[in-house]
């Protein structure tokens, strides 16, 4: 089985480049609908994240605003200690989830499947998977995409921009790139050939390359 790891930074077209592997068949374990669940209301790791940031669950609800300035505000914590401690919650109850995807997928004989992590590279992810895919756009693009989404606003979009690897140094450890800054067609397309040509080699070959769209 031959393992995808999928990733880009936020607006880069991820998310759209994940619904469009599952609709050609693959399986995709998509880290952040994984910390979703998490994180729903009454979910398995709010009393952690309320003993970590008191005042962030009211009544099995977590408060994501209150987080998000515990997290991203650079004032409050100009050396990230709260995000490291909200990872170290977050991130191993999410490593077990991708491992009981896997097992499944391999009992279940795929040929090949996706893992959808943001971090991929900040978390050390990329090892445990056989090929990365990176997803990217020109910066004003992602701007653009991003500053379209409710409560959005410019110096939101710095502090998480900041808070990942710079999308230079990630498509310099692409095993494969997707540039998504022209048409939704084009992509899809060069995501096409990108999915016949991963079908059609062996499982765990590696190989570097570059799909333009």
């Amino acid at each position: 089985m031959l393992v995808l790891g999928l990733t880009g930074s936020i607006g880069m077209g991820k998310s759209e480049a994940a619904r469009a592997l599952r609709r050609m068949g693959i399986p995709v374990f998509s880290a952040d609908e994984e910390v979703h669940r998490l994180t729903a209301k009454n979910g398995p790791a709010l009393g952690p994240i309320s003993r970590a940031f008191p005042g962030t669950v009211t009544n099995g609800v977590l408060d994501r605003a209150a987080v998000a300035k515990h997290v991203f505000d650079p004032k409050r914590d100009p050396e990230r200690k709260n995000l490291r401690k909200l990872e170290r919650i977050l991130h191993p109850r999410v490593r077990a989830a991708e491992r009981r995807f896997l097992r499944a997928a391999r009992a279940a004989r795929k040929g090949l499947v996706a893992l959808d992590i943001p971090l991929l590279f900040e978390t050390d992810a990329q090892d445990r998977v056989d090929a990365a895919l990176v997803v990217s756009a020109p910066a004003a693009v992602q701007a653009a995409r991003v500053l379209r989404r409710p409560g959005m606003d410019k110096r939101k979009l710095a502090a998480v921009i900041a808070s990942q690897m710079p999308d230079v140094e990630k498509r310099r450890r692409a095993d494969y790139l997707l540039r998504t800054g022209l048409s939704r067609r084009d992509s899809l397309a060069a995501l096409t050939r990108l999915v016949a040509r991963l079908r059609a080699q062996p499982p765990r070959t590696r190989r570097k390359g570059a799909i333009h769209a």
